[in-house]
């Protein structure tokens, strides 16, 4: 068997020949983003300027070091550059660029493995999903009070701050007494006159329906839309378990006590810095290989084990989370709710003629939820929301003691996977697409948020 020996020590060299090539050709292209551009010889402003990119400067991304990305230009020179003076180009396959190079869990802080489909939850797997009341009781069980997450804060170092955000959502129970009842009475009373006023977008619900079905419709509606916070509340905190705990049904939660209580960690103490900081706010990693997150109502919120997997640190994850949070505060999904609410009152109306009240538009959400399962996930929400909830993790990420930048790091990355990728599919089918993302974030200029870029 001598004879093999030395096509085995070819085969050998091959592949180490191989993989050094491999290597070298590890990273992804990039693009200055801004007219000069500094590449630092260290990760730190302070360091020597090794060149100076003018903009549209080509640039590969071989690592990651914070908020810094290590850059090779051309002739061979290689720095540091800030996360947001480059903008990575899409990747063209699922393997390639940063999504090699970088996805790897540099944090070290529960890395899963890679057993789950990477095939991703779609909009009928989420629909057929059972509700798993036995994995929904274990996310539950992960739960961190306000307390817990105030030490974990203490010991990680991450400073509450007071950063204001002027188009913060906020439900009239954090308003006094007065204000509470006036804002209850004139929200139901504009709901009305607005309904009436515009009947025709009712109609678009009932064609060819009479004036009579019409007006029917109108007064049901006003059970749905002049509904008060608690009763809005109430829905929400009804809705919400129900709809991850059929995303539980789809896909489980990974079996890593120690990950799931790190994002709880995160995430109640991002949840503390926001408008809603009571709610049961309840997090979880599911076993599912898609990058993607959902956000229910009444505070539960998931990411999948291939986003967690891309997340280098906890400023990351919270930034993530951060995103999550604000469809959760800005009722974005329960919102989606009321408008199947709003049309399944003139269906009703049109069939039956039938009076409101009773708690009919309640069970009307439940009965969506019902027939179409944890599918509202995967509703596209008005592309307003997307980015607002962006600026809103921007907002929370500074409130945590964190870098604004945090979020323009992970997007940036998602964006190397590629713009076909299997992984992603589920988050282009109802997020804009990433590019458009930082270039809100670029022209909203961080405002407001300078002082916490350095950090």
């Amino acid at each position: 068997m001598n004879h093999l020996a030395p096509r085995m020590v070819l085969a050998t060299l091959t592949l180490a020949i191989s993989g050094v090539v491999m290597a070298a050709q590890a990273g992804s292209a990039a693009t200055a983003a801004k007219p000069n551009v500094a590449v630092h010889a260290a990760a730190s402003f302070d360091s020597p300027t090794v060149t100076t990119l003018q903009r549209n400067g080509a640039v590969t991304i071989t690592g990651q070091q914070g908020l810094w990305f290590k850059v090779t230009v051309a002739g061979g020179k290689s720095g540091f550059v800030r996360v947001n003076e480059v903008r990575v180009a899409y990747g063209k396959s699922d393997n390639g660029g940063i999504g090699a190079a970088l996805f790897t869990g540099q944090g070290g802080q529960g890395r899963t493995t890679e057993t789950a489909s990477v095939r991703g939850l779609d909009e009928s797997k989420l629909k057929a999903a059972s509700f798993d009341a036995a994995q929904l009781e274990r996310m539950e069980s992960y739960r961190v009070s306000a307390a817990d997450a105030q030490r974990a804060a203490e010991r990680n170092h991450w400073v509450a701050t007071s950063v204001p955000f002027a188009s913060e959502f906020k439900t009239s129970q954090n308003e006094n007494q007065a204000q509470a009842s006036n804002s209850r009475s004139s929200s139901r009373s504009s709901s009305r006159t607005g309904l009436r006023a515009l009947g025709g977008a009712l109609s678009s619900f009932l064609p060819g329906s009479s004036s009579g079905v019409a007006n029917a419709a109108a007064n049901h509606s006003d059970a749905i839309v002049g509904k008060s916070d608690a009763e809005v509340l109430q829905e929400e905190l009804e809705l919400g378990p129900m709809i991850a705990g059929r995303v539980l049904g789809a896909a489980p939660l990974v079996n890593d006590p120690a990950m799931q209580r790190r994002v709880n960690l995160i995430g109640r103490w991002l949840a503390s810095q926001t408008s809603r900081p009571d709610l049961p706010w309840t997090f979880g990693v599911i076993d599912d290989g898609e990058v993607n997150a959902f956000a229910a109502p009444g505070g539960y919120i998931l990411i999948t084990r291939g986003l967690y997997d891309l997340l280098s640190s906890d400023a990351e994850v919270a930034a993530v989370l951060g995103h999550e949070l604000s469809h959760v505060v800005q009722r974005d999904h329960y919102e989606v709710i009321r408008k199947q609410e709003l049309q399944a009152a003139g269906r009703e109306a049109v069939m039956s003629q039938v009076n409101t009240g009773g708690g009919i538009a309640g069970s009307m959400a439940r009965d969506f939820i019902e027939r179409n399962g944890a599918a509202i996930m995967m509703t596209q929400l008005d592309r307003n929301a997307e980015y607002r909830a962006d600026q809103a993790a921007g907002i929370y990420l500074a409130r945590g003691g964190f870098n604004p930048l945090e979020l323009y790091a992970v997007l940036q990355k998602m964006s190397s996977l590629g713009s076909s990728s299997s992984r992603m599919a589920g988050l282009y089918k109802t997020h804009p697409p990433l590019d458009k993302r930082l270039d809100a974030l670029d022209k909203s200029g961080y405002k407001d948020l300078q002082a916490y870029l350095d950090r």
